[in-house]
């Protein structure tokens, strides 16, 4: 699954580095119409006086005011210069999936760019990652602040920060809310990708990982809310500014980066200043998240293969690097949203994520045995966590992915985006991607059972009731640590 999220997730950050790139002019582009793009419905969100429009094409006619009249207050009848920047500039996008269409080269280059700084990032091994992480994970703190404190003290502020904070408990009656907040969880710490466990292999057999934990999911969710708050605070003065309710202009996914906040931005003075610093922003943001999963995977592979791969490190992650470049290819194409979608929705979040989190549980808390590992956690940091997290191993977490993932195929929804409603083979492809990751757990455990000789009762006890020696793991982790330490240094 960490392989289909590495080919589409870095695909925002090129749209981001297109967005970047196309705020450094002194006005933005998609703040008026009659550009090349645009369209003849084409309308300013901002500053557009109707009745003027209507009295200097319709004069005294009044049938031919009742129509403009008619015609301009009807929303649907129009689109904003910031839609149409997006849809017609940035993507070009097609009438659907059966529709490719072209690269859009200048897509394909900024995606090259961001490739090319992810391989510098962590070509290096993980000590180099470390100290690029500093930058990456701490700079984009002080953009978010910078854009807060500007965000906040405009006029309608409040009323977004309201929208924000306040449940909608109608919404709990929809499997796609708990979908996505679970996804949102998942994704967030890290869950299921194997990025923590690879990473984590370079730590000390000793090292606090309880306390580690308790603080990486503290700051990770700390750090989404508070990016709520920097965003919601300039959707309430977009929306005070066009007369309508923070429902109306409020979006999710891409439509809030790209859609609403550089709608909101145009009505700041300096409006490609705050536009440049939130874009950039984004690109950091998305980089750390980038690299440490792709950290996480090349880990993985190099341990399974060492004596062939790590004398080879680099080389190996410029061949991923670009394998993965080449694969996303079709997703800067001109109907490359809808393949995003699929990536988005089937390969490497909602239920494919959902499965392996909960079979990640249950292998941990059932099959190895949740006391077992929580004295292995009293050996490695000293002490007994909460029994809290006991129940949770055992029951909470495992019981929620189950709900929420029964729950979403009982309530499934054909895939759309927009108005476009996904055919059956658009699907198909689709769960292929998401199957792709979750027969493995099926596939690998009919292969090891078929691979352990002996009885049914021998087999059930060597796979799932393992017997670990303690000693013997402290030295293997030793050895393991100083290996790869070694290699790092010696690449650097």
């Amino acid at each position: 699954m960490s392989v289909w999220l590495n080919i589409y997730y870095i695909v925002i950050l090129a749209w981001g580095l297109y967005y970047f790139y196309s705020s450094l002019t002194p006005n933005l582009p998609w703040g008026t119409c009659g550009n090349w793009w645009n369209t003849n419905r084409c309308r300013p969100e901002y500053g557009f006086d109707i009745a003027a429009n209507i009295s200097a094409a319709c004069g005294t006619n009044s049938t031919c005011f009742s129509l403009m009249n008619a015609t301009l207050r009807d929303p649907k009848s129009y689109t904003s210069p910031v839609k149409e920047f997006w849809e017609n500039n940035a993507l070009q996008i097609t009438d659907g999936l059966h529709d490719i269409g072209e690269v859009r080269w200048p897509l394909a280059f900024t995606l090259l760019i961001v490739w090319v700084m992810c391989y510098f990032c962590i070509w290096k091994g993980v000590k180099w990652t470390g100290k690029v992480v500093y930058f990456t994970a701490l700079f984009p703190y002080v953009l978010l602040i910078i854009l807060l404190i500007r965000g906040i003290t405009l006029p309608g502020a409040i009323d977004g920060i309201k929208f924000y904070i306040t449940p909608n408990m109608s919404r709990l009656g929809d499997s796609t809310v708990w979908l996505d907040a679970v996804s949102q969880i998942f994704f967030s710490y890290g869950l299921g990708l194997g990025s923590l466990v690879a990473l984590g292999s370079y730590n000390r057999y000793h090292n606090n990982v309880y306390k580690h934990a308790l603080i990486v999911s503290c700051i990770n969710s700390g750090t989404s809310m508070f990016s709520g708050f920097v965003v919601f605070s300039v959707v309430g003065f977009m929306a005070q500014a066009q007369s309508k309710p923070v429902s109306e202009v409020a979006a999710s996914g891409p439509g809030l980066a790209f859609l609403v906040y550089p709608s909101a931005v145009l009505q700041l003075p300096g409006a490609p200043f705050w536009s440049a610093l939130f874009f950039i922003m984004l690109l950091f943001v998305g980089l750390d998240s980038q690299f440490c999963t792709m950290e996480g995977f090349i880990t993985a592979v190099v341990d399974e293969w060492p004596r062939y791969l790590r004398p080879h490190k680099e080389l190996f992650i410029a061949v991923v690097c670009i394998l993965s470049y080449l694969v996303a290819i079709p997703i800067v194409c001109q109907g490359g949203m809808y393949v995003f979608k699929l990536f988005d929705y089937y390969a490497a979040s909602g239920i494919c994520l959902l499965f392996l989190i909960f079979f990640e549980c249950i292998a941990i808390s059932w099959a190895y045995g949740a006391n077992k590992f929580y004295e292995n956690l009293k050996d490695m940091v000293g002490y007994y966590p909460c029994p809290w997290w006991k129940w949770c191993w055992i029951v909470f977490c495992p019981a929620i992915c189950f709900g929420v993932f029964c729950f979403s195929l009982i309530q499934y929804n054909r895939l759309t985006y927009l108005t476009y409603e996904y055919p059956w083979w658009g699907e198909l492809v689709g769960w292929m991607m998401g199957l792709s990751s979750m027969l493995c757990i099926p596939g690998y455990m009919i292969y090891k059972w078929t691979q352990t000789p002996g009885s049914f009762e021998h087999r059930l006890k060597i796979l799932c009731r393992p017997d670990i020696d303690i000693k013997e793991l402290r030295m293997q982790s030793i050895g393991g640590i100083v290996s790869k330490a070694n290699s790092d240094i010696t690449s650097l």
